[in-house]
């Protein structure tokens, strides 16, 4: 039970940032006995993959605080964020499957590779609905701000989902609680424009019902 907690948590996180959860699961595994990866996964936690992760890590903090921009970089999310996702789910359960012996994830390993795909893809959908209302609602300015929130709850989702699974529902619920946030101000900004939008269309009708030319 508690290794779907931590595969969930960490793969929400990788649907908001994908080298947040790999590299907190690569440097835990790396210096402490808290996760200890089987041989199939033991990759993870090389040096090579900890210093390519940490240069993407990077690349996206500073890619997902620009306008517009931060829409090629979800777009090319569409595909890392997912995969990521799928691979530290799987990574978690086989590491909870190789110290207590789970039957049931040792003979069907593709579902956490599954569950991952799917909790990742779901929490990219929402990040890349929301983050052009923000980009538009606040001519840009909100990007950096929303992003930053995103990238602290990716950091504290992972560290709850390896350090504290129980808890990772907690943060489930402040994602969720964000998306709906956002969503509300969309729909706020939706009919703000279209209150802009009628009376513009009134103003142009002159005195006697006619449009104005």
């Amino acid at each position: 039970m508690l290794a779907a907690f931590t595969g969930a948590g960490l793969s929400a996180a990788a649907g908001l940032n994908a080298y947040v959860p790999f590299l907190v699961v690569a440097l835990v595994a790396r210096f402490t006995d808290v996760l200890v990866l089987p041989p199939e996964f033991a990759w993870i936690s090389s040096w090579p993959a900890i210093v390519v992760a940490s240069v993407l890590l990077l690349s996206e903090v500073v890619l997902d605080k620009v306008a517009v921009v931060d829409h090629v970089n979800d777009a090319v999310g569409t595909f890392v964020r997912p995969a990521t996702g799928g691979l530290i789910f799987a990574a978690t359960s086989a590491a909870s499957t190789y110290e207590a012996q789970s039957e049931f994830m040792a003979r069907n390993p593709w579902v956490g590779v599954l569950l991952g795909i799917v909790t990742a893809g779901i929490v990219h959908a929402g990040k890349t609905v929301t983050r052009p209302v923000v980009n538009t609602t606040t001519a840009g300015l909100g990007t950096p701000v929303v992003s930053a929130m995103e990238d602290g709850l990716a950091v504290g989702l992972s560290l709850l989902a390896v350090f504290v699974p129980v808890l990772v529902a907690v943060g489930l619920l402040l994602l969720v609680l964000l998306g709906v946030l956002l969503r509300r101000r969309a729909r706020a900004h939706r009919a703000r424009r279209t209150g802009r939008n009628l009376r513009g269309a009134s103003a142009a009708v002159d005195t006697d019902g006619r449009p104005a030319s």
